[in-house]
Protein backbone atom coordinates (compact mmCIF):
# COMPACT_ATOMS: atom_id res chain seq x y z
CA UNK A 1 0.00 0.00 0.00
CA UNK A 2 1.40 3.39 -0.97
CA UNK A 3 2.07 5.96 1.74
CA UNK A 4 -0.49 8.72 1.93
CA UNK A 5 0.84 12.07 0.79
CA UNK A 6 1.14 14.94 3.20
CA UNK A 7 -2.16 16.78 3.53
CA UNK A 8 -2.69 20.20 5.06
CA UNK A 9 -5.42 20.34 7.73
CA UNK A 10 -5.19 24.04 8.68
CA UNK A 11 -2.84 26.99 8.31
CA UNK A 12 -2.33 30.58 9.39
CA UNK A 13 0.15 33.45 9.38
CA UNK A 14 1.90 34.61 12.54
CA UNK A 15 1.17 38.08 13.89
CA UNK A 16 2.96 40.08 16.57
CA UNK A 17 1.78 40.18 20.18
CA UNK A 18 4.59 40.96 22.68
CA UNK A 19 7.43 40.47 20.14
CA UNK A 20 7.73 40.55 16.36
CA UNK A 21 6.67 37.13 15.05
CA UNK A 22 6.37 36.31 11.37
CA UNK A 23 6.02 33.32 9.08
CA UNK A 24 3.40 30.67 8.43
CA UNK A 25 2.17 27.78 10.56
CA UNK A 26 0.31 24.78 9.25
CA UNK A 27 -1.05 21.58 10.68
CA UNK A 28 -0.39 18.64 8.40
CA UNK A 29 -1.25 14.96 8.32
CA UNK A 30 1.59 12.66 7.24
CA UNK A 31 0.80 8.94 7.14
CA UNK A 32 -1.93 9.36 9.75
CA UNK A 33 0.19 11.43 12.17
CA UNK A 34 -0.45 15.13 12.72
CA UNK A 35 2.28 17.74 12.96
CA UNK A 36 2.53 21.47 13.44
CA UNK A 37 5.00 22.93 10.94
CA UNK A 38 6.53 26.40 10.72
CA UNK A 39 7.82 27.49 7.32
CA UNK A 40 11.36 28.72 6.61
CA UNK A 41 10.25 32.36 6.98
CA UNK A 42 9.27 31.81 10.65
CA UNK A 43 10.91 34.21 13.07
CA UNK A 44 10.11 35.23 16.64
CA UNK A 45 11.65 37.42 19.31
CA UNK A 46 13.66 35.42 21.83
CA UNK A 47 13.09 34.88 25.53
CA UNK A 48 13.37 32.33 28.33
CA UNK A 49 11.15 29.28 28.72
CA UNK A 50 9.36 29.76 25.38
CA UNK A 51 6.76 27.16 24.40
CA UNK A 52 4.72 26.34 21.31
CA UNK A 53 1.05 26.10 22.29
CA UNK A 54 -2.37 25.37 20.84
CA UNK A 55 -4.96 27.90 22.08
CA UNK A 56 -8.77 27.66 22.23
CA UNK A 57 -9.39 31.18 20.83
CA UNK A 58 -8.61 32.49 17.36
CA UNK A 59 -6.63 35.37 18.87
CA UNK A 60 -4.41 34.84 21.91
CA UNK A 61 -4.36 37.45 24.68
CA UNK A 62 -1.10 38.84 26.05
CA UNK A 63 -1.50 36.77 29.23
CA UNK A 64 -3.17 33.38 28.94
CA UNK A 65 -5.19 31.38 31.44
CA UNK A 66 -4.73 27.79 32.54
CA UNK A 67 -7.17 25.54 30.67
CA UNK A 68 -7.29 27.73 27.54
CA UNK A 69 -4.21 26.19 25.95
CA UNK A 70 -2.18 23.03 25.45
CA UNK A 71 1.62 23.07 25.43
CA UNK A 72 3.00 21.11 22.49
CA UNK A 73 6.72 21.52 23.21
CA UNK A 74 9.48 23.94 24.09
CA UNK A 75 10.36 25.98 21.00
CA UNK A 76 13.15 24.37 18.96
CA UNK A 77 14.42 27.54 17.31
CA UNK A 78 13.40 31.20 17.09
CA UNK A 79 14.01 31.10 13.33
CA UNK A 80 13.35 28.81 10.41
CA UNK A 81 11.41 25.71 9.48
CA UNK A 82 10.56 23.27 12.26
CA UNK A 83 8.05 20.54 13.08
CA UNK A 84 6.23 19.47 16.25
CA UNK A 85 4.24 16.25 16.70
CA UNK A 86 0.62 16.66 17.82
CA UNK A 87 -0.47 13.86 20.18
CA UNK A 88 -3.16 11.54 18.78
CA UNK A 89 -5.53 12.31 21.68
CA UNK A 90 -5.68 16.05 20.93
CA UNK A 91 -8.99 17.16 19.38
CA UNK A 92 -7.91 19.92 17.00
CA UNK A 93 -11.52 21.14 16.76
CA UNK A 94 -11.00 22.57 20.28
CA UNK A 95 -8.09 24.80 19.22
CA UNK A 96 -8.24 27.79 16.90
CA UNK A 97 -4.67 29.15 17.00
CA UNK A 98 -0.98 28.42 17.49
CA UNK A 99 0.99 30.53 19.95
CA UNK A 100 4.59 31.32 20.76
CA UNK A 101 4.41 31.85 24.53
CA UNK A 102 6.89 32.63 27.30
CA UNK A 103 5.76 30.60 30.30
CA UNK A 104 8.06 32.35 32.80
CA UNK A 105 6.46 35.77 32.19
CA UNK A 106 3.08 34.54 30.82
CA UNK A 107 3.67 36.60 27.69
CA UNK A 108 2.38 35.73 24.23
CA UNK A 109 5.13 36.63 21.73
CA UNK A 110 2.97 36.01 18.66
CA UNK A 111 0.29 33.73 17.28
CA UNK A 112 -1.27 32.37 14.11
CA UNK A 113 -5.04 32.00 13.75
CA UNK A 114 -5.76 28.66 12.10
CA UNK A 115 -8.02 28.47 9.06
CA UNK A 116 -9.18 25.00 8.05
CA UNK A 117 -8.06 24.11 4.54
Amino acid sequence: MAAKPKSIIASGNFVKAEKATTGKAKIVNINGKRYLEFDKTFSSGEGPDVKVILHRNSSIPQNIKQGDYLTLAPIKSFRGAQRYAIPDNVNLANYKSIGIWCEEFNATFGYATLQNV
